[in-house]
């Protein structure tokens, strides 16, 4: 029954325990030219800006990709996935980081093929070496309308069009939404009453969805931690196949009080037909 449900996963301060792009700036030894650019640009660009200061200093993918497999992330969390995934569960990641850095964890982790779909920030390779980071919107040509969002991503568009796709596919299906930052607040508000929502303790997320709770209308389970994730997420995903396994005995069972009520009125009315007629007696 957990067939029927889609966890869609934030990336950074989520599945692993910090910003992967501050990751990769401070082990590569950017961090005071990041802190001088910041507040000239969105941090999409800002991202891309920073590959190339780095690619002109010497470093390479390679030097990347091996900061990436020294990121820091909870024991619980792989076993969390992978538990998910066992019962059945459809696995998302929908996350503001970019492509490269990943795909280059969830590959060094083993975990990339329990995931249906990634939705973040383009990235790719370029001729020279350099990795560019590349925003999801692009915000060059036009605006996602989303005031709540940065300018590169508005993840509750994203998550209209999954939920617009899983309509289409006919079964009712429920989405459990896990998150940590301001980004992943519109999201939340798209989510249905019969739907789900992580938020992690006293991070943004956390701040604005208790700030005023009765704008969601997904029921709310906060966690902290790895160990905590994985406790909550795998109660939420018994709960709903239960539930859901209950209703389809009390469905079945409707089913077949009204398969036995039809059969008992044709039975009545053959009994009926066959019993022999009266005879007249002559006085």
């Amino acid at each position: 029954m957990a067939g029927k449900i889609v966890a869609v996963f934030d990336f950074d301060k989520t599945i692993i325990d910090l910003d992967s792009d501050n990751w990769v700036v401070d082990e590569l030894g950017g961090t005071e030219l990041f802190n001088q650019l910041l507040p000239t640009m969105p941090w999409n660009s800002l991202m891309d800006k920073m590959m190339k200061e780095l690619h002109s200093q010497g470093k390479t993918i390679e030097d990347i990709e091996e900061v990436l497999k020294r990121v820091p992330i909870h024991p619980r969390i792989i076993p969390a996935i992978k538990s998910a995934h066992a019962l059945g569960c459809e696995l998302r990641i929908l996350s503001d980081a970019n492509m490269f850095f990943i795909e280059a964890i969830l590959n060094h982790l083993g975990l990339k093929d329990y995931f249906s779909e990634i939705n973040s920030n383009p990235s790719f390779v370029d001729e020279e070496g350099r990795l560019r980071i590349l925003p999801y919107h692009d915000f060059t040509t036009y605006s996602h309308g989303c005031s709540l969002c940065p300018p590169n991503m508005c993840k509750g568009l994203i998550i209209e069009r999954i939920q617009a796709s899983l309509a289409k596919e006919g079964d009712k299906k429920k989405m459990i939404y896990l998150g940590d930052g301001s980004g992943d607040y519109c999201p939340s508000l798209k989510l249905k009453e019969d739907d789900h929502v992580m938020p992690r303790k006293n991070f943004p997320l956390w701040d604005l969805i208790f700030s005023n709770p009765n704008k969601i209308k997904a029921e709310i389970h906060e966690w902290t931690n790895g160990e905590e994730l994985e406790k909550v997420l795998l109660q939420i995903i018994n709960k709903i196949s239960l539930d859901e396994e209950e209703e389809g005995k009390s469905t079945r069972a409707s089913q077949l009080l009204s398969a036995s009520d039809c059969k008992l009125q044709i039975i009545s009315a053959s009994a009926h037909e066959a019993l022999p007629q009266a005879l007249s007696v002559p006085q």
